[in-house]
């Protein structure tokens, strides 16, 4: 049986001869270690560069601005395969065989829906075939094809998705995912630069964190990896570190680092820009309730942080759909408060549903920090609380200090 790896390159990772140079080294190390090698990569860059998603799109809309979603899919499937090709090209200049494959080629059927398919299944045979002739197949991320052969683009975190799928269909021992950060991190290092990488964490932290606002890997290809039980690795192309290990549960209990179970906080995520709207009425109404809320989600705004009680309802939203949901409640004839400039700070960890006092220990930590706590919310791994955005700093380092997350490896006190 074929002992293979699939690394995933996102696009800051294929710009540039020496970027693409040190891919050539990632890729020998792992044939060294006898690895049949997978690559899948983005698109070259981000935004205005040449090649990236976001350019090819705008290329097309200037020449006709109401352009079909299937043009659009044909057109943004493009910047992958010119990383394809690219990549490619290089690991053979490198003295590395490798052949080019279309996210098609590669097996990847959707379910024919433009700008955000679902890939329904994976038949990679051609990668088999490849991989069998001592090949690297370097393949196109974020796309397929439906039954009909019309081109499909994945969406956000595309390439990500890719990665995982590809990597359970070839029974992959493990997928790199290769980013411009060291890993998951205890905190956005941007805010703290005492943050850590989190050396392993389980697939529901990981999600959790990037459902709260931690942007690494994209939750669908967590969720995909989860279902799978695909081990995935994220680091950083120019680090030797191994980055952050991301798997189940059970297996961090079984392995060398089975003592972060008694921690109760893994990580911290956190979302800015956020508008509290407070919405009182006279007496409790659940048909007024429904309505308020079938409004909103038919302006297709997404509301977070929901508190509802009988004469008061409380909810965020993004401050870009802050005058869409004044309209709809001035429209409603409703009273209601609204407080700009928020943020959301949360706390995630597995350990928190078996240890008592969490809540406790961060309303302490922010009150000692005279940060005032306006809302908050929770699933059984993580608390979320909205604060204003002035005191996010603060609050994301007390945090951080006191569920010890800057010491690496470290039993809680």
């Amino acid at each position: 049986m074929l002992k293979i790896l699939v690394q995933k390159y996102g696009g800051t990772s294929v710009t540039t001869p020496q970027k693409r140079k040190l891919i050539s080294e990632r890729v020998r190390e792992a044939l060294d270690e006898g690895f049949k090698v997978v690559l899948v990569v983005s698109a070259m860059g981000r935004k205005d560069d040449s090649y990236a998603t976001d350019k090819l799109r705008s290329l097309a809309l200037q020449e006709h601005g109401d352009l079909s979603k299937r043009e659009l899919d044909l057109i943004m499937s493009c910047g992958e395969i010119i990383s394809a090709v690219v990549v490619a090209a290089s690991l053979i200049a490198e003295g590395i065989p490798a052949c080019a494959v279309t996210g098609v080629q590669a097996g990847f059927l959707t379910d024919g829906h433009y700008g955000e398919a679902e890939v329904i299944d994976c038949q990679p045979s051609r990668i088999k075939e490849i991989l069998q002739k001592n090949e690297v197949p370097v393949v196109a991320g974020f796309q397929g094809a439906d039954h009909l052969g019309e081109i499909n683009t994945l969406g956000r975190g595309g390439s990500d998705t890719s990665a995982v799928i590809l990597g359970a269909a070839l029974e992959a021992e493990k997928v790199e995912i290769f980013t411009d950060v060291a890993g998951i991190m205890t905190a956005d290092p941007l805010i703290l630069k005492e943050a850590r990488v989190i050396q392993q964490i389980t697939y529901g932290e990981v999600c959790q964190l990037a459902y709260e606002g931690a942007r690494v890997i994209h939750p669908r290809a967590v969720e995909v990896a989860m279902r799978n039980n695909v081990s995935v690795v994220v680091r950083n192309p120019e680090d030797p570190t191994m980055g952050t290990l991301i798997t189940g549960e059970a297996a961090l209990r079984e392995g060398s680092y089975s003592t972060r179970g008694r921690r109760a906080v893994t990580g911290i995520a956190h979302y800015t820009n956020l508008v509290q709207f407070m919405i009182e009425l006279n007496h409790p109404d659940s048909s007024r309730e429904l309505e308020i809320f079938r409004r909103i989600g038919e302006a297709g705004v997404n509301v977070d942080l929901i508190s509802v009680f009988p004469l008061m309802k409380a909810f965020t939203v993004k401050d870009e759909d802050c005058s869409r949901v004044e309209s709809i409640l001035k429209d409603l004839e409703l009273t209601y408060k609204m407080e700009k400039d928020c943020a959301k700070v949360s706390v995630v960890g597995v350990g928190m549903h078996n240890i008592p006092g969490v809540m406790a220990r961060v309303v302490k930590s922010l009150k000692e920090q005279n940060v005032e706590i306006r809302q908050s919310g929770d699933s059984n791994i993580s608390i979320s609380l909205l604060i204003k955005q002035q005191d996010l700093h603060g609050a994301i380092k007390t945090l951080h200090d006191n569920f010890y997350l800057g010491k690496n490896g470290e039993d809680e006190k």
